[in-house]
């Protein structure tokens, strides 16, 4: 088995500037664990058309630089939100897609969104019922006027893809 950590995307081109990173069961791109900078330092992850793909590099805070055209400006003491964590939807779309997957590579897709060795998102937002992402219309209770929900009754899709 490869050990987690950096390791380079595996680029397949789609025409002009189309590119994804193309993982399998064997070999998959990740990210060095995250870890907070030094003080006065800040770590950037960036990806571009030419086939960057969250590449890690990392730099310190100046103070009081002439800098022409943009300028940032941090007051660390003032604090606007708190982040729970980050993530992504689960739409019946993305799950039909996993599904179609070797359950290998779908381990690997896994490990690669909530592992330490990939990009560990820790939350997922599920939509209830149907969405623009399903392959057919559907809802959990149709019945008009049915405010008790009496008549609630989850889709095959949730059984089948959500539970």
């Amino acid at each position: 088995p490869v050990p987690p950590g950096a390791r380079p995307c595996s680029p397949k081109y789609f025409g002009r500037d189309s590119m994804v990173c193309v993982c399998s069961a064997t070999y998959c791109d990740a990210l060095d664990p995250v870890a907070l900078p030094a003080p006065g330092a800040y770590v950037k992850y960036e990806s571009s058309k030419a086939g960057k793909r969250l590449e890690r590099s990392e730099g310190s805070f100046r103070r009081g630089l002439p800098a022409p055209g943009l300028l940032l400006t941090l007051n660390a003491s003032e604090l606007y939100q708190h982040v729970k964590g980050f993530g992504g939807a689960l739409s019946d779309a993305a799950v039909l897609n996993m599904l179609a997957l070797s359950r290998p590579v779908q381990d690997k897709l896994l490990q690669s969104y909530f592992s330490e060795a990939g990009i560990e998102y820790n939350l997922v937002r599920l939509p209830m019922a149907c969405s623009d992402f399903s392959e057919r219309p559907y809802s959990y209770d149709d019945v008009p006027h049915d405010y008790e929900l009496r008549h609630f009754k989850l889709a095959e899709e949730d059984t089948r893809m959500k539970a």
